[in-house]
């Protein structure tokens, strides 16, 4: 019998809850497709589900992962429209992506062109799929306005960069001082959060404060991304993950911070988007806009930033890396040759 390579997070704490198990090759129940991965995308919120402040994680052991691209290997039962040997993406809300082959339901499922780079195109799932929510979905940007990005060197910060550029829009992204250079060559306008105050940055620029605000901390840097943000202004935050890995108090003190901002009197308004949420509420939104996102790649319209490619069996680096911050753009785990 064959067997496989899965990734799975054995407890709480550092990358050493991080095993990797030898099983055999998962066989697809009713409704789903078993897919043999060749790329994974690495997450914040993978870091985040390791230190045990993940919410939203299943209850350990699990394999973490929210996104893959790879080729369908089997085809389970009341599957129409999907072949063996085709390539395809998924968004898996329910994780489990960290894995050589990894069942997922069918109508997670979106076709990739033959041309794309796995790598690349997985590196367009949960980051450019956010980015878009945040600038369309929740942000509703339109042409020629003015926002601030947080993490702006990350892989959210640079799809949104990219996106965002597409519109013209200004865009300021805080960064430490030596992802500057990814920040420029991506079309934004870097801020040093290590050393400047970004909201004095923008109300230096911009004294009315700019139309939209992105921020994956909560906390204090959400009450600030407000500050920074004008009358009638919007804030749209994507995460609680503050400076120790979240948790559930940070979540739930986040929701009511968020509350509490939304009861003021000067027209802002604080909105929460998240992402695999949304996947589960409304699929048909994720495979419309994940195909549009692939053509756009195909063509060149956008092109994911790569901090590292990194072997499945590897996946503690690749963790550290995400956690130290060491790496512009989105970290990749790779299967097989």
């Amino acid at each position: 019998m064959s067997h496989y390579q899965r990734v799975v997070i054995t407890g709480h704490g550092g990358v050493d809850v991080l095993d990797t198990v030898q099983e055999a090759i998962p066989q697809p129940g009713g409704g789903e497709v078993c897919v043999r991965v060749l790329a994974a995308g690495v997450g914040y919120a993978d870091v985040m589900a390791q230190h045990g402040g993940y919410p939203l994680a299943p209850g350990v052991p699990f394999t973490p992962g929210y996104d893959l691209v790879g080729i369908v290997e089997q085809v389970g039962g009341d599957v129409v429209g999907i072949e063996t040997g085709q390539y395809v993406a998924a968004l898996n809300p329910e994780f489990g992506c960290y894995a050589e082959y990894a069942c997922v339901p069918h109508e997670l499922l979106v076709p990739v062109p033959d041309e794309l780079d796995p790598v690349e195109a997985v590196s367009l799932i949960l980051n450019y799929l956010t980015a878009h929510a945040l600038l369309h979905e929740k942000g509703q940007l339109h042409h020629g306005e003015t926002v601030l990005i947080h993490a702006a060197a990350g892989g959210v910060g640079t799809a949104l960069l990219q996106l965002g550029g597409l519109l013209d829009l200004t865009m300021y992204g805080t960064a430490s001082a030596r992802k500057h250079v990814t920040v420029r060559e991506n079309g934004g306008i870097p801020i040093d959060y290590q050393n400047q105050d970004f909201v004095e940055a923008v109300r230096r620029d911009i004294p009315g404060g700019v139309d939209a605000a992105f921020d994956p901390f909560g906390g204090p840097n959400l009450r600030r991304s407000y500050k920074a943000v004008r009358k009638s202004g919007r804030v749209i935050s994507y995460g609680f993950a503050g400076e120790r890995f979240g948790g559930m108090k940070q979540m739930v003190l986040g929701m009511l911070q968020m509350a509490a901002l939304n009861s003021w009197p000067d027209g802002k308004r604080v909105t929460l988007c998240a992402t695999p949420g949304e996947v589960k509420k409304d699929s048909s939104w994720y495979r419309e806009t994940l195909a549009e996102l692939f053509a756009m790649l195909a063509s060149g319209k956008v092109k994911p930033v790569i901090g590292a490619r990194v072997p499945l069996a590897d996946v503690q680096r690749a963790h550290r890396m995400v956690e130290k911050g060491e790496v512009s753009g989105k970290v990749v785990l790779v299967c097989g040759s």
